[in-house]
């Protein structure tokens, strides 16, 4: 039985929650269509995103009995909610847990940066490669969204999304949409 099949997918609209940062962990959740935001809020009202998933991925993956972040629907999302003991899950659990790991592991590279170039660069890289390798590459979250991921402001990210298209690096077809132009360029801001 491939992973997913079963139950149909719940619908949740742009903005809903889909757990809350200290709820029962029951069940994982794959995404089917949208995007979801994970995300902790700080003692000083800030929010921190520590990760995105896409169509196809899994999140709600705990040590422990309570989820330790929020999960929020970026846009319009269906979640399919699978009971962790199901064997088509268990079967192909591990795989994507470490997936999971290596993205984590990746993220806190990127905030180890100094610069917020290669921290945008490296998140259009990351999105690209998740999307098959594309060089249209597809963003359902904001601006802001993007800035509480890589730790920066919004006026900072959409600073060096203007000097990335003015170099000619990307093209910006819409404001949820990024083409990379110049690939090699980007690997190499990325490094």
């Amino acid at each position: 039985m491939p992973l997913g099949s079963g139950r149909p997918a719940t619908f949740f609209p742009a903005g809903s929650e889909i757990y809350a940062q200290g709820d029962l962990c029951a069940s994982l959740y794959q995404v089917e269509f949208g995007a979801v935001r994970i995300y902790r809020l700080l003692s000083d009202g800030r929010r921190q995103i520590s990760a995105f998933h896409l169509a196809g991925e899994m999140f709600g993956f705990e040590a422990d009995k309570n989820h330790h972040f929020f999960a929020e629907a970026i846009c319009s999302t269906g979640i399919r909610i699978l009971s962790p003991s199901a064997s088509h899950v268990v079967a192909e659990l591990l795989p994507m847990a470490l997936q999971s790991l290596v993205r984590a592991q990746e993220q806190l590279l990127v905030l180890g940066r100094q610069n917020a170039v290669e921290r945008v660069a490296a998140f259009f890289l990351e999105m690209s490669e998740r999307q098959g390798g594309l060089r249209q590459v597809e963003l359902p979250m904001s601006r802001l969204d993007i800035a509480d991921y890589l730790g920066l402001t919004i006026e900072t990210v959409s600073r060096v999304f203007s000097k990335l298209k003015s170099k000619g690096v990307i093209r910006l077809p819409s404001l949820r949409n990024v083409e990379i132009v110049k690939l090699q360029t980007l690997q190499d801001m990325a490094a």
